[in-house]
């Protein structure tokens, strides 16, 4: 795979990856490349520095560098107060809430008609499931964020 900067007659920049560089000359011979801003096929390779690291500048020991510790892990850390509430709240549910996995409609149906005593449930229910305890009256709700399986 290749990188390449490409630009069109509406002066537009943007990057694409093809296989090879003669497959971007398929492509673009067969009017096959557009700008990805304007919709423009008048398409051509922009000037562009190669990314070429110096053998010197390379550990020597490995070519991949270490991952980064998961407390510094961006994607697991909520970044702002929306990521930050969702995450309190998706805490508390777990902690103050049974698990009950797939046989979540099953359980709500029983706690509704009174054949099981209530108690703070969550778990996972498909959309046919879900839209049929809504219809049949079970005060049920849409969490966003899938819950954690408990496998033991």
């Amino acid at each position: 795979m290749i990188q390449f900067t490409l630009k069109c007659d509406n002066d537009h920049q943007f990057d694409s990856w093809f296989q090879s560089s003669g497959a971007f000359d398929k492509l673009q011979a067969a009017g096959m490349v557009a700008c990805a801003i304007c919709g423009s096929s008048s398409v051509e390779k922009a000037v562009m520095a190669p990314r070429v690291q110096d053998s010197r500048s390379r550990p020597a020991t490995s070519l991949t560098p270490a991952p980064e510790p998961a407390a510094a892990n961006p994607l697991t850390t909520p970044q702002n107060p929306a990521e930050r509430a969702l995450a309190d709240m998706r805490r508390n549910i777990e902690e103050n809430s049974e698990y009950v996995g797939l046989k979540f409609a099953q359980e709500a149906r029983e706690m509704h008609s009174g054949d099981a005593p209530e108690r703070a449930i969550h778990g996972e229910a498909g959309p046919d499931e879900a839209k049929a305890l809504i219809e049949e009256g079970v005060p049920v709700t849409p969490l966003p964020f899938i819950p954690g399986r408990k496998t033991n």
